[in-house]
């Protein structure tokens, strides 16, 4: 598992045979069952999270009681509840397991002391960074520029075998609609 999270620091940043298992020593494997909570609303966010197998979603629960997915992390995504976690406060959200998942975790602290010994691993968090904040970005062009049959189809082009893999009603909480609307929306794509 650690050779994933070591190829994916290298698309970034180069780290030696000697550094890696040193960079690993700051984090934790985390094994996690489907539909169990990382994270739950009202907790202090003390934790990333990358996911070496399996899914994880990022939600609230909105004033009608519905839960709102915010934000998926799938093989060599990072998640957190970012100003929560950098800021040590308490979270509006739940980070679940999608499915039966392998994260490794790493603490806010952990992290600050990480970026001093090897800082190398500050322009790779520059690099998830932005990474995320282009997805976050590109989101909000969606919802603003696409009525949400647009942005389903946009979904579905830009990543076929995640919506496969994700549960349909999760997709409809992503994109801010009900489970039935989707269905009439994938219905009229297969007429």
């Amino acid at each position: 598992m650690s050779g994933i999270f070591k190829a994916h620091l290298e698309k970034f940043i180069q780290v030696s045979e000697e550094d890696f298992p040193l960079i690993l020593d700051y984090f934790h494997v985390l094994n996690v069952r489907k539909k169990e909570n990382l994270l739950v609303e009202g907790n202090v966010c003390k934790f990333h999270y990358f996911v070496l197998e399996g899914c994880l979603r990022k939600f609230f629960i909105n004033e009608k009681g519905t839960e709102q997915t915010t934000e998926f992390a799938i093989e060599t995504w990072w998640i957190t509840d970012h100003l929560a976690y950098e800021h040590k406060l308490v979270t509006d959200f739940y980070i679940q397991a999608v499915e039966k998942s392998v994260v490794l975790v790493i603490s806010q602290e952990a992290q600050e002391e990480l970026l001093i010994k090897f800082p190398e691993m500050e322009r790779y968090f520059r690099f998830v960074y932005q990474r995320a904040f282009a997805a976050a970005q590109r989101r909000l062009r969606y919802l603003f520029n696409y009525s949400k049959e647009e942005f389903y189809h946009k979904m579905v082009e830009a990543q076929p075998a995640f919506v496969q893999r994700i549960p349909q009603y999760l997709i409809a909480s992503f994109l801010g609609f009900t489970p039935e609307y989707l269905s009439e929306i994938r219905a009229k794509s297969l007429s």
